[in-house]
């Protein structure tokens, strides 16, 4: 036989423990150079720039409901 627990999980310790199972909202910070929002810490896609430098040539967008 495996192991069981000598006392019951109470619903507040569960819900304690499962908290950190929420999915959670991106942090967003707007892009200097384009203006468009991107994730905190990463290239912008809009314009591939990272802390002021070019690092990602973009291309052009093609298709899409512009």
């Amino acid at each position: 036989m495996g192991a069981l627990p000598k006392k019951r999980v109470t619903k507040r310790r569960q819900g304690n423990r499962r908290q950190n199972h929420r999915i959670k909202i991106p942090q967003l910070v707007i892009c200097p150079q384009c203006k468009q929002a991107h994730v905190n810490h990463h290239v912008c896609l809009n314009c591939g720039t990272y802390r002021g430098r070019q690092v990602l040539e973009v291309r052009e967008r093609r298709g899409g409901a512009e």
